[in-house]
């Protein structure tokens, strides 16, 4: 892995935490409970929180764009969450959430000018990422941008998020590795234990299923770990998502884009301190 590659992990490590405090914070659950969605379970809440930018999408095209989730759990949520609430209540109430949620984790740091500037510097990255192909990231581009920094920073890292995740789907796809096969390839190599895959809601014929297809292509091993082939695939397909995701970290250029990680580096140790994200997740990072 170059120089670039290293940098570009390292800002993708920094800044997913501060993305996925929406997903987890007691505070955004409250703001989805009060539109009238379940809050006793994470996915009611989770599909049109992140399905939201790109309008009252049904459940082939949210399956598309998440694609490691089984199209049945999709269909679970999706588009019965637009019945409860339209798509622009689901963004206010995200907005709404995340400044409460922020204020919570990071006190007066939310005003403080390092924030301040984190956000700027977040800010330019984000505009710099380029969205063709990208739908997740194109639909959070599209959305205005708050004023306050802390939500700045939010929406910053939001769009390079997704714009990472785009890409990782093109790498997943050039590797040949559909959605199933993708979470059964990652858990063989080590990344979380297969049960925290099992969130993706694949049935267990649907993922030995996946195992065999991989098996025959010689990339696991008859007890499901990864054989040296599997691995530089893996690989590969992580070298390769690093390379697509590189392009704002570039624009932004190597002096600010250390500067923004070391001013990201407190509010990713108060995040990941915070209790907030589980520490086994199917992205293998996060740990402190």
């Amino acid at each position: 892995m170059g120089n670039d590659d290293g940098r570009t992990r390292q800002m993708w490590h920094l800044l997913e935490p501060l993305h996925a405090v929406l997903y987890y914070a007691p505070e955004v659950f409250e703001e989805m409970k009060a539109l009238g969605y379940d809050a006793d379970d994470r996915w009611p809440s989770y599909f049109p929180l992140r399905a939201a930018p790109l309008g009252a999408a049904g459940p082939r095209r949210v399956a598309s764009a998440f694609y490691n989730f089984s199209p049945h759990m999709v269909a679970e949520h999706i588009p019965a969450a637009w019945d409860i609430a339209p798509p622009d209540a689901v963004l206010a109430a995200r907005t709404r959430g995340i400044d409460r949620a922020y204020r919570a984790l990071f006190g007066a740091a939310t005003e403080s000018p390092d924030l301040a500037e984190a956000a700027a510097l977040a800010r330019r990255a984000a505009e710099a990422a380029p969205t063709e192909g990208r739908p997740l990231a194109a639909a959070n581009a599209e959305l205005p941008w708050p004023r306050q920094p802390h939500l700045v920073l939010w929406h910053a890292a939001t769009i390079l998020r997704e714009h990472r995740g785009d890409g990782h789907l093109a790498a997943l796809l050039t590797a040949g590795l559909d959605p199933v096969e993708a979470l059964v390839s990652f858990a063989a190599i080590g990344a979380a234990p297969t049960e925290v895959f099992a969130s993706r809601g694949w049935s267990e014929p649907a993922w030995a299923a996946a195992r065999e297809r991989l098996s025959a292509r010689g990339l696991l091993n008859p007890d499901g770990t990864a054989t040296d082939t599997g691995r530089a695939l893996r690989a590969e397909v992580e070298r390769h998502t690093d390379e697509l995701a590189t392009a704002p970290w570039q624009t932004l250029g190597p002096e600010s884009t250390a500067r923004l990680a070391d001013l990201l580096d407190p509010l990713w140790l108060t995040t990941l301190g915070s209790g907030l994200l589980p520490r086994e997740n199917t992205l293998g990072i996060g740990k402190i």
